[in-house]
């Protein structure tokens, strides 16, 4: 049936529902982050949110530090972007605009909340006019907020936003959500070094690899320290050295 239903031009405009009631584009924007062929993973431990996501250089003449999928939006606010690596950029710049502008007119910086909702808000947008195409990239927000402590939300192509304990973006994302629901039972909050340890863990585990510290890139925002941190690659060959160790 879906098929007919492309073969008979529902999929050409974004702005029409199919006759089961679908959009193909929007459909076909989540495709377009799994194909990207990068993971990402979120953990929110009790004082401390984490991101990891592969690092993947396309080319040997590429130089390694120019290539990130990690990118600090306001000093405390941190996100990785899986899918589209031009629409990802693109995103990162509205997004700073929106932080930037939301301190200006209110004189305080922006929560990962409200930015996640304002990202939603304008992706939602872009699922209902015709001149617009979905952006293919999913967004993972982190950050700390003073009354609710470490946050961690993510968004969509169709506008969608919500809170996680810990989530996944990508491909093999389902296989990522899985390995994490078996480790997170129950109302358990990791520390700062078991949620690392976790969403390396769940990359190693969804993707049958084992990682060396130019093959992934950490960011952790903390209690003690609430400005994004993006880690080195010193630090992250630590990280990799005491799980290896623990196991």
């Amino acid at each position: 049936m879906s098929n007919r239903s492309a073969s008979a031009g529902y999929d050409r405009h974004i702005t029409i529902f199919s006759p089961e009631g679908r959009l193909f584009q929007v459909e076909y924007a989540f495709k377009a982050i799994s194909n990207a062929g990068l993971t990402s993973v979120g953990v929110r431990g009790k004082d401390c949110v984490v991101i990891a996501t592969q690092k993947k250089v396309p080319d040997k003449l590429i130089d390694a530090s120019t290539v990130s999928h990690i990118f600090q939006i306001t000093p405390f606010i941190g996100c990785v972007m899986t899918g589209l690596d031009p629409d990802g950029r693109n995103q990162v710049m509205r997004a700073r605009q929106e932080a930037a502008e939301f301190k200006y007119k209110n004189g305080y910086d922006i929560s990962a909340d409200m930015l996640a909702k304002r990202m939603a808000n304008i992706n939602q947008v872009y699922t209902q006019k015709a001149f617009m195409r979905p952006l293919g990239v999913s967004m993972i927000l982190i950050g700390w907020d003073i009354e609710r402590g470490p946050q961690l939300y993510k968004t969509d192509p169709a506008g969608y936003f919500a809170g996680y304990r810990a989530t996944a973006a990508g491909a093999k994302h389902q296989e990522a959500f899985n390995y994490l629901e078996k480790k997170l039972k129950g109302d358990e909050q990791p520390a700062t070094e078991d949620a690392i340890e976790l969403a390396v863990s769940t990359l190693s585990s969804v993707l049958s690899a084992s990682f060396k510290a130019h093959d992934l890139e950490i960011a952790v925002v903390t209690r003690e320290n609430p400005k994004f941190h993006v880690l080195t690659a010193e630090e992250i060959d630590a990280e990799l050295s005491r799980i290896a160790e623990k196991d």
